[in-house]
């Protein structure tokens, strides 16, 4: 047969097989090879739920492969991922190493370089703690004004995360709180200041201060307050005739008051039905000052008096002695 019929017999096959080898060469040969770098995210699977990965470690992986244009186009479209598997992890370091078959790229792909080779994880078991929480104070409310308490909502907080962590930390704490020039109190929304690793715990954390600010009381004695005679229809005598305290002022209050007698009021009623010594019981009392907290009257000295009607001829039995007071 000759070599012209040959190369004509079953031309139509020929042709077709031509044409199919061809074109899987293109596909599998000819196809553009191009190299580019990606990140692969990392995958933490199957953790026990009583344990914890108790360090910062870097989520993803810098990978340079090689592949036809069109599988890493289809790469990118695909949530690829170097897959972790914890399921039978104990507390304690361990080192996770990265290679060419950690990531399951498709067949037609070259793994070059991968970055970082290796990381650790620090397993940690998983715990909660009810933490107090402290507010730090700086500075002093106004003259004359006193910080009588302050209190915090929440008052606790429970946090839950990496036993280690948790341990080495005894209270939370506020950032500063400034007191100065405070006369009034005042409710503050105040951010807690956290470590790095608390903050990654339960965030960016704000409680309520409750700051009860009042006048500064001081306890003074105030010597010479005259006895005023009540319900009287002449006139009357007392025995002794100027009474001595013990009170709680406002210190604003004594600074802006020249004479301190001048804050109370000491008085006797003559119908009050007198004891077995012919005494009465001595009544004091503070005045009220706009814009100031009430005079507290602690102790009276003498408690009990005499009265005595001018032109009487009536003399008290005994005399009553007030007692000595600093």
């Amino acid at each position: 047969m000759k070599l012209s019929d040959l190369l004509l017999q079953n031309w139509m096959l020929k042709l077709l097989s031509l044409i199919i080898g061809a074109s899987l060469w293109y596909f599998v040969v000819g196809e553009d090879q191009i190299d580019i770098t990606i990140n692969v995210p990392i995958e933490v699977h199957n953790l026990p739920a009583n344990l914890v990965i108790a360090n910062q470690y870097k989520k993803e992986i810098e990978v340079s492969i090689r592949g036809s244009r069109r599988i890493i186009q289809e790469i990118r479209q695909q949530n690829i991922s170097r897959p972790v598997d914890l399921d039978d992890v104990e507390a304690g370091a361990i080192v996770i190493a990265n290679d060419h078959n950690s990531i399951p790229f498709p067949q037609g792909i070259t793994v070059q370089r991968l970055q970082p080779t290796t990381f650790t994880l620090l397993i940690d078991q998983l715990e909660q703690k009810e933490f107090t929480i402290n507010p730090v104070l700086d500075g002093e409310p106004k003259d004359g004004y006193v910080l009588k308490s302050i209190t915090m909502d929440p008052e606790h907080l429970t946090v839950t995360g990496p036993k280690s962590l948790l341990e080495k930390q005894p209270a939370l704490k506020t950032v500063v709180i400034g007191l100065d020039g405070l006369m009034a109190s005042t409710k503050l929304q105040i951010q807690l200041d956290l470590s790095n690793e608390l903050q990654h715990l339960i965030g960016e954390t704000v409680v309520t201060a409750t700051l009860e600010v009042d006048e500064q009381m001081l306890t003074k004695t105030v010597r010479g307050i005259p006895i005023n005679v009540r319900d009287v229809t002449g006139p009357y005598s007392t025995s002794p005739s100027m009474v001595t305290v013990e009170a709680d002022i406002p210190a604003n209050l004594i600074r802006d008051t020249p004479e301190l007698a001048m804050l109370f009021r000491a008085s006797v009623s003559s119908k009050t039905e007198k004891d077995d010594r012919g005494a009465v019981p001595v009544q004091v009392i503070g005045i009220t000052v706009p814009g100031h907290k009430p005079v507290i009257v602690q102790k009276v000295d003498p408690e009990m008096i005499y009265l005595k009607e001018l032109g009487s001829s009536v003399e008290p039995a005994k005399p009553v002695t007030p007692s000595t007071t600093e």
